[in-house]
């Protein structure tokens, strides 16, 4: 039996119910988001071509990355390219990532979310997204020569 998930009506609502599908963990709500051929592109770079591949790779970083996380919605901005087309950009904040090697409590992270959505009959599905981690007081990144990489602000 096929679960029944929520309908975007408009496009604002995405981000929202992205944020109830990642607090929930469950990676099949999230992915139904999601058109069955959209992109997704993560904060470094991964990039997923298809809803399963979405919802696969969220179902490995609940289990293994985001099973206590707090992910809140803090602003939403959307802006209509035409009737049926929407960015739906979303600014979230994520605490609680699962520790890793020496870091024992991550710490807070800001981040943007960008949207792409469509209009499919009656409701609203995105068709590419990409996340992007805000880094305080940085402008870029940068790679040294150790090959460590590091954000920057050419400005100080």
């Amino acid at each position: 039996m096929t679960k029944s998930f929520k309908k975007a009506m408009e496009p604002e609502e995405i981000p929202a119910l992205f944020v109830e599908a990642w607090m929930k963990r469950d990676a099949a709500m999230l992915a139904s988001l999601f058109t069955k051929d959209a992109e997704f592109i993560n904060v470094v770079g991964l990039w997923w071509h298809n809803r399963e591949d979405i919802q696969e790779a969220h179902a490995y970083g609940f289990e293994n990355i985001f099973g206590n996380s707090d992910l809140i919605l803090r602003q939403t901005k959307v802006k209509y390219l035409n009737e049926d087309i929407a960015i739906v950009n979303a600014r979230m904040r994520l605490k609680k990532q699962t520790p890793k090697g020496d870091v024992e409590t991550p710490s807070l992270r800001q981040n943007i979310f960008t949207f792409v959505v469509q209009k499919i009959g009656d409701s609203w599905k995105c068709v590419a997204s990409q996340n992007t981690d805000i880094i305080s007081g940085a402008e870029t990144n940068i790679i040294d020569q150790e090959g460590n990489f590091k954000s920057v602000n050419y400005r100080k």
